[in-house]
């Protein structure tokens, strides 16, 4: 079960992906989650994933 929280969703995610070094897919794999679903959650505070930094970011940044 992922936080309902977006900003604590914000920092799990971004924590899993650092610390597991896994790409987005792989991650939402293990949590059993749709990727579109958590960009969602995320795009309705402001922040993208950036597969170039593997983090989701504040959208004003890329």
């Amino acid at each position: 079960m992922i936080p309902q929280d977006p900003y604590i969703l914000l920092s799990f995610l971004n924590m899993k992906l650092r610390d597991g070094d896994l790409s987005l897919e792989e991650l939402c794999g293990d949590l059993g989650e749709e990727r579109e679903v958590i960009a969602a959650k995320l795009a309705a505070i402001g922040y993208v994933y950036s597969e170039a930094q593997n983090a989701f970011v504040p959208e004003d940044t890329l």
